[in-house]
């Protein structure tokens, strides 16, 4: 098994390597000190397993794993953390499994040996239960075979259309497969429906325009238009005016 192991203190990652080690039929492939660097480093090593850390700056675990079950061959995911909270028992009910730091090698064998062997619907109840909890701070887009990361502070708007949808971001736009729908309930305070086919960020809004083709929204920085439907005006409207 190629394992990874992500944590933000360099001494955690360090005991887990000779856990790992001490194991003898594994092989730690890499390290990383948050979820940002898990990704990238999942995308070039393809492990089978992840040992990661829940609270880490940057981008947690919870997050990081959301965005690696994303990936052509998802690897398994084990958290490892010093708090043995609610959530735990949740990540154990829906069989995404734990260590409890600072670890021991039986324990960490038979995780090991779980994740090794997830049955399809344990993976569709983890997938879930990871979806389910705290919003993300970023959006993962699949681009030409990659996997990239896009800030949800820089994005201008979500814009749907056929099976797709658009992100419109500062450094341009790619396209996810999320629907709409489950963008507006993850991101609701931070996002709003103008049109059955598009969400602006609330951040970003520069104005409302009208003229012979109805009301379009403005946004600070660029130079694009969205279309608001007769049925989402009043909404824009009252946000307009409390800018």
């Amino acid at each position: 098994m190629k394992i990874i192991i992500v944590d933000d203190e360099k001494p955690a990652r360090a005991r887990l390597v000779r856990l790992v080690n001490d194991l003898a039929v594994h092989e730690v492939v890499g390290e990383a000190a948050n979820g940002i660097e898990a990704l990238k480093l999942a995308q070039a090593s393809e492990p089978d397993i992840v040992l990661m850390d829940i609270r880490m700056p940057g981008m947690d675990g919870i997050e990081a794993a959301r965005h690696l079950s994303e990936l052509e061959q998802p690897p398994a995911v084990i958290f490892t953390t010093a708090f043995a909270d609610h959530a735990l028992e949740a990540f154990e009910t829906h069989a995404v499994d734990y260590l409890l730091k600072p670890g021991k090698k039986d324990r960490l064998q038979s995780a090991i040996d779980a994740a090794a062997k997830p049955t399809r619907a344990q993976a569709s109840k983890s997938k879930e239960l990871l979806s389910s909890l705290e919003p993300r701070q970023h959006i993962c887009a699949r681009v030409r075979g990659s996997l990239v990361l896009v800030p949800i502070d820089s994005i201008y708007y979500f814009h749907a259309e056929q099976k797709y949808v658009t992100v419109r971001y500062s450094d341009g736009e790619v396209l996810i497969e999320d629907a709409l729908k489950s963008l507006e309930t993850e991101f609701g305070d931070r996002f709003y429906r103008i049109h059955r086919n598009a969400l602006i960020s609330l951040a970003r809004v520069g104005g409302l325009r009208s003229g012979n083709d109805g009301h379009q929204v403005s946004f600070h920085d660029i130079d694009e238009t969205l279309e608001v439907s007769r049925r989402h005006l009043p909404g824009v409207r009252t946000i307009i005016k409390s800018m």
